[in-house]
C-alpha cells in the first residue's frame, strides 16, 4: 500500500482551520488566540527543522550524531522539567535531578527495547533508536514534571505537618511518604490513563501512523503494546528515581524540612 503524500495546500487548508479557532477565541475574549498562534508556529517551525535534520541523520546513521541529537533532547527535557515547576530546588538542583532521572530511566529502556527486544542492524539504527527515543523521554519529561511539580508545592504549603511529624519523631522518609506517594501518583497518573484507554478510547499515534503508512494493524498493534510498556517502565522509573532525589533535598543531614532551598519560579 502506497502513502498518500500530502501537498503545501492541504497543509495551509489545515492551518487555516487553526487560525479560524483562534478568531473565534478572539471574539469570545478567551484569551487563547496568541497562545494558539504562536503554538502552532512553532509546531510547524519545530517540525520542519526535525525532518530536515532526520533526513540527514537517516543519510549519515553514525552512533556519534544520534548520541549528539539525544543528547541534545535530554538537556532540553531537562530544562523543561525544570521550568514546568511551580517552586523549583535552588542552584539547577532540578534540572539535575530532573535530567539524571530522564538519563538513567527513559536511555535504558530505550536501549534495551532496541539491543534485546526490537533487535534492528545496527542497534542504534536511526529510523528505530529515535522514534522510540523520543517517546520515552516525552512521556518521561512529563512525568517528571508533573511528580516533581506536586512534590515541592504540597511540601511547602504542608510545612507544619511535616515539622510536627519530624518532632514527634518520625523520620523524613516517614514524615514526607504521603506527599512522595501523591508526587509519584500525579506523575504516573496520564500514563497510566493512556494505558486504560488505548484501543478503547483512541488509537495511539504510533499505531495509527504505522498504519496509515501502510503496515498490518497487527504488527502495529504489536510494535504499540511494546512502546506502552517501554513508556510505563521509562516514566515509572524515571518519576520514581526523581521524587526519591528531590525529596532528599528537601530534608538537611539533621533531617529539617528545608523548604528555603526552593525557589518559585518567574
Amino acid at each position: 500500500m502506497s502513502v498518500i503524500d500530502l501537498s503545501w495546500w492541504q497543509l495551509s487548508l489545515a492551518a487555516g482551520l487553526v487560525l479560524a479557532l483562534a478568531v473565534c477565541t478572539h471574539i469570545a475574549r478567551l484569551q487563547l488566540s496568541r497562545s494558539l498562534v504562536i503554538a502552532a508556529l512553532r509546531t510547524a517551525i519545530q517540525l520542519t527543522l526535525v525532518g530536515l535534520v532526520l533526513e540527514t541523520l537517516f543519510a549519515v546513521g553514525t552512533l556519534l550524531w544520534i548520541g549528539l541529537l539525544a543528547m541534545a533532547m535530554l538537556l532540553f527535557a531537562g530544562q523543561q522539567v525544570a521550568a514546568r515547576q511551580k517552586y523549583r530546588l535552588r542552584g539547577g538542583w532540578s534540572f539535575a535531578i530532573g535530567t539524571l532521572s530522564m538519563l538513567v530511566s527513559a536511555f535504558s529502556i530505550t536501549i534495551l527495547s532496541l539491543a534485546v527486544l526490537i533487535g534492528p542492524t545496527p542497534w542504534y539504527q536511526p529510523q528505530y533508536s529515535i522514534p522510540l527515543l523520543g517517546m520515552l523521554l516525552g512521556n518521561t519529561m512529563t512525568g517528571v514534571a508533573l511528580s516533581l511539580d506536586r512534590l515541592t508545592e504540597s511540601m511547602r504549603r504542608s510545612r507544619d505537618i511535616i515539622e510536627n511529624r519530624l518532632m514527634l519523631g518520625q523520620t523524613w522518609q516517614l514524615a514526607s511518604l504521603e506527599f512522595r506517594r501523591d508526587a509519584m501518583r500525579a506523575g504516573m497518573m496520564p500514563t497510566i490513563n493512556s494505558m486504560a484507554a488505548a484501543g478503547i478510547v483512541f488509537l495511539p499515534g504510533m499505531m495509527t501512523g504505522q498504519i496509515l503508512s501502510g503496515t498490518s494493524p497487527t504488527i502495529a498493534v504489536k510494535y504499540q503494546i511494546l512502546i506502552l510498556f517501554a513508556i510505563a517502565s521509562g516514566t515509572g522509573f524515571g518519576t520514581f528515581l526523581a521524587v526519591a532525589l528531590a525529596s532528599r533535598q528537601m530534608f538537611d543531614k539533621r533531617e529539617r524540612l528545608r523548604t528555603d532551598r526552593l525557589i518559585k519560579n518567574a
